[in-house]
C-alpha cells in the first residue's frame, strides 16, 4: 500500500509570518499523524523561511510514523540530518534561493558526490532517497550511487495531466519500471493533488509513498485537516 507522507513545510510558513507559535508545527505534525498520515516531511532551507533548525529537532521527538528529510546534502544540511537521524533522507538539488523544488538530480553527472553522501547517511541508519526526474537512466543513476529509493519529481505530469493524463504519465510508468527492475524504492512527489493523484497512483507500479504539502494544505482551508487527509488517503485506495 503507498504511504502519505504530509510535507508540513506551509504550516511553519503560516506560522513565521507572525512569529510565535500560531499554528504549532508539531501539534499539526501529531493531529496529521492521528487524522491518518503515515508519515511527515520537512524540507529545512539555509534561510529558515519556514522549517527552522530547531523544528528538526522538536518534530524528532513527536512523530511517530516515518520521518522525512528532504534537501540539498550541502555541508549544513548534512549536519544536521547526521544528528537528527530521521528513517529517511531525500535528497533534493535545490539552489539556496530555491522557491520550490523544481528538478531532480543528474545521478550520472554528480555520481561521486551522491554515492559518498549516500553511504555517510546510510552508515548512520537512515534510508536514502534521491530526487529524479521521470527519466529511466537516472534511475539507473540513482541505484548506481547505492539509493535505496528515488523520488520521481511529478510537477511535469501535474503541468500536462489535465490535458493529456497518458502522455503525462508515460515518463513516470517507464521509470517506476526501471525502479521496480533494479530493486529501488519508489516515492514521487510535488503538485500531486485530489485532481491527479489516484490517477498516478493506479498506473504507477511499485509506489511506496507520495509527499504532499502545499497542496494538501490549501485543501484543508477548505476540508479541514482531518478530512482532507482521509480524502488524500482515499485516492490511495
Amino acid at each position: 500500500m503507498t504511504r502519505l507522507s504530509v510535507n508540513v513545510n506551509k504550516i511553519a510558513t503560516i506560522r513565521n509570518a507572525r512569529g510565535g507559535n500560531n499554528p504549532n508545527l508539531e501539534q499539526v505534525a501529531k493531529d496529521a499523524e492521528r487524522f491518518g498520515a503515515e508519515g511527515i516531511t520537512i524540507h529545512p532551507r539555509p534561510d529558515e523561511r519556514h522549517i527552522t533548525r530547531q523544528d528538526t529537532y522538536d518534530l524528532k521527538k513527536v512523530v511517530t510514523t516515518e520521518y522525512n528529510i528532504e534537501g540539498n546534502p550541502e555541508p549544513r544540511f548534512m549536519e544536521l540530518v547526521l544528528d537528527v537521524v530521521p528513517e529517511q533522507a531525500t535528497l533534493v538539488p535545490d539552489a539556496d534561493d530555491a522557491v520550490t523544488s523544481n528538478a531532480g538530480w543528474d545521478t550520472v553527472k554528480h555520481k561521486e558526490f551522491l554515492t559518498k553522501v549516500t553511504s555517510d547517511l546510510k552508515a548512520k541508519g537512515i534510508r536514502v532517497s534521491i530526487f529524479v526526474d521521470p527519466d529511466p537512466i537516472m534511475v539507473e543513476g540513482a541505484h548506481a550511487c547505492g539509493a535505496d529509493r528515488v523520488e520521481l519529481y511529478t510537477e511535469p505530469y501535474a503541468a500536462q495531466f489535465h490535458d493529456n493524463k497518458e502522455k503525462a504519465i508515460a515518463p513516470y510508468v517507464a521509470s517506476a519500471k526501471k525502479a521496480v527492475e533494479l530493486g529501488l524504492g519508489l516515492n514521487a512527489g510535488h503538485d500531486l493533488d485530489l485532481d491527479n493523484l489516484a490517477y498516478f497512483h493506479q498506473n504507477i507500479e511499485g509506489l511506496d509513498e507520495v509527499s504532499i504539502g502545499h497542496a494538501l494544505v490549501c485543501d484543508a482551508l477548505y476540508y479541514g485537516l482531518e478530512n482532507t487527509i482521509q480524502l488524500y488517503l482515499k485516492q490511495l485506495k
